[in-house]
């Protein structure tokens, strides 16, 4: 120490004695879920998984009225085999009526492997089998939302082993258009290759306004795989369809919801609380009406106009079979709001 140094007092309150620094009271650990190797984050940009949001009361709904909203911050799941699959490359955290799933490589922007590709599936299995799940959200953690196959892990491979990898991939695809819930896609960043027509299978797309997709497989003398041809055809008709494949140029949000190509595009920072309301509204309507709304569109992009009715006229008595037309008819003659329950038609 030099001779110049001068040393503070220590500050001192009236009676003489030095205070003592204060303490910081450390944070609590994260909690770890029953199985998990370590902690589940969920929504991995949401600070308010940090705590059970089932401490807080929950209002009731005034007579008349529809229940609340679930919060959109997300209660955790109470099921330990659907909280045990948010550990790896996929999250997935059960909202109330609904699932979020999150693609979770940000380090490569969420990049497709065999591994997630199998997780992914055991997500959508989750779903699938739970009746209290009535909605589907998909999004990507990060800065994008998915970049496609993770070409590292393909790079010292037999070129032969190319077409074998979508025998992994094909099946979300089918897992996805199959499921008889509405899946809400939150496209946060980059959706590439097989990352952007994963996000083009799902029912309704919403985009960050800089998320960009773009169908990059001609860049590597590949062609579009994961229903690229089915879907981009059908969506922003063939002369777009063409050029995009062949050109491999990227499409921003703005210009893929002016197409058609998705339904809407939106301030980055609103992103995810649209997404979540979204699922939320889609999760408190007609469930089972909503799944058959699915099928009778899937049907229609390969049927004639006199199969497509027939169908529509099998479907109706389906719908109207259910809980939620008697009480769609009961609230629209007392002028209130429906309570849907998403509850399935007796079985004969």
């Amino acid at each position: 120490m030099s001779d110049a140094t001068v040393l503070s007092p220590a500050p001192r309150w009236s009676g003489g004695r030095p205070l003592r620094p204060r303490r910081r009271r450390q944070a609590d650990p994260p909690r770890l879920l029953a199985g998990a190797q370590r902690p589940f984050i969920g929504t991995v940009d949401d600070p308010r998984n940090r705590h059970p949001p089932d401490r807080r009361r929950k209002a009731r709904a005034p007579e008349g009225h529809p229940p609340r909203a679930p919060d959109r911050a997300g209660d955790r799941s109470r099921n330990p085999a659907a909280r045990a699959l948010g550990v790896e490359t996929v999250l997935v955290t059960q909202h109330e009526g609904y699932h979020e799933i999150t693609l979770n490589r940000p380090a490569r922007l969420n990049a497709l492997t065999v591994r997630m590709a199998a997780e992914f599936s055991e997500a959508l299995d989750a779903v699938a089998a739970d009746d209290s799940c009535r909605a589907v959200l998909l999004t990507g953690a990060g800065r994008g939302f998915c970049a496609g196959q993770d070409l590292t892990a393909i790079v010292n491979k037999p070129a032969a082993e190319i077409g074998h990898l979508l025998d992994h991939y094909n099946p979300l695809i089918r897992k996805l258009r199959a499921l008889p819930i509405p899946v809400v896609c939150a496209v946060n960043g980059v959706a590439a290759g097989a990352g952007a027509n994963l996000a083009l299978a799902c029912d309704i797309v919403l985009a960050a306004q800089s998320a960009t997709f773009v169908q990059a497989f001609a860049r590597i003398g590949l062609i579009p795989d994961c229903g690229g041809t089915w879907f981009l055809p059908r969506l922003v008709g063939s002369a777009r369809a063409r050029a995009l494949s062949m050109l491999a140029d990227p499409v921003t949000a703005d210009h893929a919801a002016e197409w058609g190509m998705i339904w809407r595009a939106v301030a980055d920072e609103n992103l995810m609380a649209e997404a979540r309301a979204l699922a939320v509204r889609l999760a408190m309507q007609a469930t089972v009406g909503l799944g058959l709304i699915k099928r009778a569109l899937e049907a229609a992009e390969t049927a004639d106009l006199d199969s497509q009715l027939d169908l529509e006229r099998d479907l109706q008595a389906e719908a109207a079979m259910t809980p939620d037309h008697a009480e769609g008819l009961r609230a629209f003659l007392e002028k209130r709001l429906a309570r849907f329950t998403g509850g399935k038609p007796p079985e004969n």
